[in-house]
């Protein structure tokens, strides 16, 4: 077993793997291949993998959390192993190598993720279960109808329109997000990177719904061949309540299934009852649960 930094060149590995572990997770192999060449603009993040016999077999990544005014405070992310290769102590290296990383960058505290069934394995390393995460599927063999918009609301695509719009309308939304800790120092450069960036976007099938010329909701959809994950859904505080987030979800998935998108995949903190209703309603069904833990380094 040999764990080392990732490279572009493990993209296609890594995604196979993916696939295997968590196949509700949607990011191409392109995609991956970016964000291992051109890591984010934040100081910090690394990627690790594990190899046996020159096979990828794990991966994870390490940063800290710069989306946060929480100080010390970092992320490591999907850590997962080949089913055939657990209980090998590989899931510990490569925790060990995140944290290890992540010590001398000044973080004290660290979230990570993890299945149902991978609960001891993160309570034995000294993380305990915050909150939990459901990822849900809707197959979009037909989508689900869509309602015609009220007066005065104008349906985009994204592709149309000014990317600065549409992250001052993330950036309201995020402000009561459910999460361990405040969404509340996401700069214009890291939101850029992250979302209008990443090839995996698919700016003609992701909607923003607008009023009056500004945008009240939108629902971006991330698209990896005939599979895409809703990265995003939301709606502007000041338009709440008039199911503008479940009408630009609806026209992306319609969007995305015109395109030829079979089946879509979404994630959603089990507290946010706003956006499991909505899913309920378009019709997604669960498939998994993960959990955030937290733990403090020492």
């Amino acid at each position: 077993m040999r764990i080392r930094e990732a490279r572009p060149d493990d993209a296609a590995a890594v995604v196979a793997l993916r696939t295997i572990v968590h196949p509700y997770l949607v990011r191409g192999v392109e995609s991956t291949r970016k964000m291992l060449a051109e890591p984010p603009p934040h100081e910090g993040w690394i990627a690790f993998v594990a190899e046996v016999d020159g096979q990828v077999v794990g991966w994870t990544s390490a940063e800290p959390n710069t989306s946060t005014s929480v100080q010390g405070f970092g992320n490591v992310n999907t850590l997962h192993v080949h089913p055939d290769h657990r209980r090998r102590g590989i899931g510990t290296a490569l925790l060990t190598a995140a944290t290890d990383h992540l010590r001398p960058l000044g973080i004290r505290r660290v979230r990570a993720t993890a299945a149902t069934d991978s609960l001891p394995f993160a309570r034995h390393h000294g993380f305990e279960p915050s909150r939990e995460v459901r990822y849900s599927a809707l197959d979009l063999t037909p989508p689900p109808a869509l309602p015609e918009p009220p007066p005065g609301v104008r349906l985009r695509p994204i592709a149309e329109m000014d990317p600065h719009l549409l992250y001052e309308a993330d950036v309201a939304s995020a402000v009561d997000e459910p999460a361990d800790v405040p969404v509340d120092t996401v700069t214009f450069e890291s939101w850029r990177y992250d979302v209008w960036d990443e090839l995996g976007l698919d700016k003609t099938a992701s909607t923003a719904a607008e009023v009056d010329g500004e945008v009240a909701a939108f629902s971006l959809v991330k698209r990896d061949g005939e599979r895409m994950w809703s990265d995003y859904t939301c709606s502007v505080p000041a338009y709440r309540g008039r199911g503008l987030a479940r009408l630009a979800k609806t026209a992306a998935l319609h969007r995305a299934a015109a395109a030829g998108v079979r089946i879509a995949y979404t994630s959603n903190d089990e507290s946010n009852a706003p956006m499991l209703a909505i899913n309920a309603r378009l019709g997604y069904r669960p498939v998994a649960s993960q959990w955030t833990c937290l733990a403090d380094l020492t």
